[in-house]
Parts: structure tokens; C-alpha cells; sequence
């Protein structure tokens, strides 16, 4: 794991097999520069037009047919939507697609409604190598959840003080205590999807958790060491966030190990939520040609684990993107890896997946080998093509190091996508063009949200950037800027008229 004063970076996921709908995609438009504001342009020529509708004959009407129940794991009919009976933003990106960015309205005249953190109240000295350093804040990926439980609107989140926090969304007063942890917590955390008052996460003290949030205090009702499993290679911190679907919990580790268990919830007869864990699966996420390739070791797992259909998708630090097929596991069946590819560099940021099938992947450039150059940093991969699966690639860096730390967002028939450099692009799904692009301060490793057809999107300056994207076809217009006092590594986290974020000055703020 490298890290920086910054901050270090990751988690993210997605990998979409199957075809759910068809996107009628836009020509690019060239690169067009938006830092000036420019006004918006007229929609291409290219646009389809729209067929006429033919009257109606006249006919019995059918009964209908009933939808068919989706049996697997996750219904591909979800990406971009809300899941599971807990009302919130629960985990990194959403759900298990990594696909739900959350709920407006948003803001549009954003200011501060409360602050939690002064002082220190958000540091701890964390030591790397022979290195001892002090952070602040929260960083990379640290989106905070959002939800309603017992009654109030709950935000959760972990930081570098080093704790998850359980705040009330609209004071920002503590709910309950704050859970301490051993060391820094640099990732997301998720919140149980289906009511059970549980929160998961990892740290960098080597332990993946599960806490329950339903008494006066938090309980550490069990926890996995890095170390429980084995071979691991690099480290035991975990900053990737775990997804947690039909009483199972999926989750990679820095160990460079994907992670299943059978979580097992319930109550007591107190009343209070119990879970009796089972790991039940544990592999390698490395194999034998990409340690050949690298040369090194670091094959952290940081990405945000997706799972669509019964497919589940994650990459790591060495630039291996896979995707495992699970579904047998309920009935005892192992996972089985059903598709395998290298990007030549670090792939920290989630694994994205349009809804066509087609997976997007950012790639960082740090060891700057040839096969990372001449790919790109941006890739754009056909599942059902294993053998030559490129569909299209771009080559987005200015210098070494530089590539893709967040992960992109997907919004109609665009790819939002900001580098480290701080170049805040607009790709065309279909060909790989830059629709638009803007300069902003970077490091940019903040993921950008869409909602309600407003591009969200944090930079390392600390300001907060809106623009309308309603028609993508145009140049976007900016609503609006909020500035914050420091570097913005988190993902900001949009719901129901606010927005949460953290920032690495040792604050957590929300603004409405």
C-alpha cells in the first residue's frame, strides 16, 4: 500500500453480464473546455431522431403476463437503483451494483448546516514503515451513509480519529458514542440493506468488523483478522467496502484475499441483533502470471466488490480485473473465476458497468509499465469477448504519476470521469471521445455522484462543484460551488436535500 500526505486512495466494482437495456448513444463532440463557462452549445445533428407512432389497431386486450421473480443474486433490473428495506445511501456507491449515487433533491443554494470535528477531534498518528505521520479527517474513499433507523436520520462514517461516528443527520449531535478502532479507518462503511442495526467496515489495524448500533453504546459483535486466511500477500489493512446481500457478506482485504461470510443475523431474546459468522469462502486474488508481470507484491484488493446477476467483480494493485461466478453458493458450491484481465497498472477505483453490460475500468499510472501506456487509463471491456475483450481505451495521463484514483460515474450515455491530475472529463460511452472537459485542482480521488441529473463532483482545493447534465449533449452549465477549508478525498454523499462529506483538515460537514 502507498500512501501520501494527501492521503492514501481506494475500495471500488462494477461488471455487468448481462444485457438489461439498450442505450441509444450520442457522436462526441470533440473536447470542449467548460472552465470558462462556456454557453451551451445546440444538440448535435447526430441525435436519433424520433419515429412517429403508428395508430393503434384496435384488438383484444391480453392478459398480462406475469413478470418472472429474478432468482439470483442480485437482479441486473437494479443497477442504478435503491435496494434492499433500510431507506438510505448504505454503502460505497449505493448498492450492490455500485451503481445508486442517492436521492434529491440537491441543494441549490448549498450552505453549511452543521460541522462535526474541531480541533483534533478527527487525527490520529498512523505509522508506515518507520514513518509515524499524523491524519486528519476522512479520505479516500470515506463516503458516509445515509439512513433512517429507529425513528431518526442517521449518518454513519468512519475516520482518521481514529472511529465510526454516529451522528444525527440533521444536528450532527452524537446519536451513541463514538467505536474506536486500533487505527486509521481510510474506506467506506456499509449499513446492513435489510433493517438489522448493523454496521460493517475495515481498518487499517488489521480487522474487519461488524457493529451493532441498537443499544446505548455501539458492540463489536465479531471481527476477521487479515491474517485469518492464508496465503495473503502485501498488507493487513482493509479500505475496500464490503457488500452485504441475502445473509452474506462479500469483502476483499489489502491481504489481497476475497472474503464470504455467512453472517447468520437474528435477534435474542432481549430484542437485541445477533450474527454467529461463518467463513465460508476465502481465495487469492492474485495468480502466478500477474506476480510474473509485476515483479512485486502489491496485489492489494481496494476496490469496492460489485456483484450483477450472479457474477461478482473486483479488481486490485497489480492491475487484475476478475470476475467469479457464485452462483452455487448457497447450495455449497464454490465460486469459480469465469473471467480474468490485465490492465498493466493499479486498479483501485470500483469496476464500473453500463447498461448494456459493457464494463468501464480506471486505471492508475505509477510503475508506468508499457502494457499501462499503450492501454490507456480508461478502458472500456466486452465480458462476452474474454479472448479481446477492448472495446475502446484512452490514454488520459499527463505525467507519472497520474490515471484514475476515483471511481467513474455513469449518467445516460456519458462517463464522468476526474484524474489525478485534476482533469474532470466527460467520455462518450459508445466511442471514447471526450465530450467536454474541465481543470480542476488536484489530486482529484473524490468520486463523482450524479443525482437528479446534477454532476457532483469534489476536488482537492476543497471546493464542492454542480453542474447540470440534463442533456448530455451540451456543454453543462455550473449551479453552483461551495468551498470547504481543506483537500476533498471522500465521496460526497447526496440525500433528500443535504449533502455529507469529510474533508482531511479534520472536519465532517453538512450542507443543505
Amino acid at each position: 500500500m502507498r500512501c501520501s500526505s494527501v492521503l492514501h486512495r481506494r475500495s471500488l466494482v462494477l461488471v455487468l453480464l448481462v444485457t438489461i437495456v439498450v442505450a441509444a448513444c450520442t457522436g462526441s463532440e470533440g473536447l470542449l473546455d467548460v472552465a470558462a463557462e462556456a454557453p451551451a452549445q445546440a444538440a448535435p445533428t447526430s441525435l436519433p431522431t424520433t419515429t412517429p407512432l403508428l395508430a393503434p389497431t384496435v384488438a383484444p386486450t391480453p392478459a398480462p403476463t406475469p413478470t418472472p421473480t429474478f432468482s439470483g443474486w442480485v437482479d441486473p433490473a437494479t443497477v442504478g437503483q435503491n435496494v434492499g428495506t433500510t431507506n438510505g445511501l448504505l454503502t460505497f456507491r449505493g448498492n450492490p451494483t455500485r451503481t445508486f449515487y442517492g436521492k434529491g433533491p440537491v441543494p441549490q443554494s448549498p450552505q453549511e448546516q452543521w460541522r462535526f470535528g474541531r480541533g483534533k477531534d478527527l487525527c490520529s498518528f498512523s505509522r508506515v514503515g518507520t514513518e509515524t505521520t499524523e491524519w486528519c479527517g476522512t479520505g479516500w474513499t470515506g463516503q458516509p451513509t445515509v439512513f433512517d433507523y429507529s425513528g431518526r436520520r442517521w449518518v454513519v462514517f468512519g475516520s482518521y480519529a481514529p472511529a465510526v461516528h454516529f451522528l444525527d443527520a440533521e444536528t450532527g449531535e452524537r446519536i451513541i458514542g463514538d467505536f474506536g478502532v486500533g487505527d486509521l479507518i481510510k474506506g467506506s462503511v456499509t449499513i446492513d440493506p435489510d433493517q438489522f442495526p448493523l454496521v460493517y467496515f475495515g481498518s487499517r489495524d488489521s480487522f474487519y468488523r461488524i457493529v451493532a448500533f441498537d443499544g446505548a453504546s455501539p458492540r463489536e459483535l465479531w471481527k476477521l483478522s487479515a491474517t485469518a486466511v492464508q496465503p495473503t500477500l502485501w498488507n493487513d489493512d482493509w479500505d475496500g467496502s464490503g457488500v452485504v446481500q441475502d445473509d452474506y457478506l462479500f469483502v476483499g482485504g489489502e491481504n489481497s484475499n476475497l472474503h464470504i461470510v455467512k453472517l447468520n443475523r437474528g435477534y435474542d431474546d432481549a430484542g437485541l441483533v445477533t450474527v454467529d459468522p461463518e467463513l465460508i469462502f476465502h481465495t487469492p486474488g492474485w495468480d502466478d502470471e500477474l506476480l510474473r508481470n509485476l515483479g512485486d507484491a502489491n496485489v492489494s484488493i481496494e476496490t469496492a466488490i460489485t456483484i450483477v446477476g450472479d457474477t461478482l467483480w473486483f479488481g486490485n494493485s497489480g492491475g487484475l480485473i476478475q470476475a467469479w461466478d457464485i452462483s452455487g453458493l448457497k447450495e455449497g458450491i464454490d465460486p469459480t473465476r469465469v473471467f480474468r484481465f490485465w490492465t498493466g497498472d493499479d486498479v483501485d477505483a470500483s469496476i464500473v458497468i453500463d447498461d448494456e453490460g459493457f464494463a468501464y475500468v480506471g486505471v492508475e499510472l505509477e510503475r508506468a509499465f508499457s502494457r499501462a501506456v499503450e492501454l490507456g487509463q480508461l478502458i472500456k471491456l466486452d465480458p462476452n469477448r474474454p479472448d479481446d475483450p477492448v472495446v475502446w481505451s484512452r490514454d488520459l495521463h499527463v505525467r507519472v504519476p497520474d490515471g484514475i484514483w476515483a471511481t467513474p460515474a455513469l449518467h445516460k450515455d456519458v462517463l464522468y470521469v476526474p484524474t489525478n491530475e485534476g482533469n474532470l472529463y466527460a467520455i462518450d460511452r459508445a466511442t471514447g471521445e471526450t465530450r467536454w472537459q474541465v481543470k480542476l485542482p488536484g489530486p482529484v480521488w473524490s468520486s463523482p455522484v450524479v443525482v437528479d441529473d446534477v454532476l457532483i463532483q469534489a476536488d482537492c482545493s476543497g471546493v464542492i462543484h454542480a453542474w447540470d447534465v440534463a442533456d448530455t449533449s451540451r456543454v453543462p452549465r455550473k449551479l453552483w460551488t461551495i468551498a470547504l477549508p481543506w483537500c476533498i478525498e471522500s465521496t460526497p454523499a447526496v440525500w433528500d436535500g443535504q449533502i455529507f462529506v469529510g474533508h482531511r483538515r479534520g472536519e465532517f460537514w453538512a450542507i443543505n
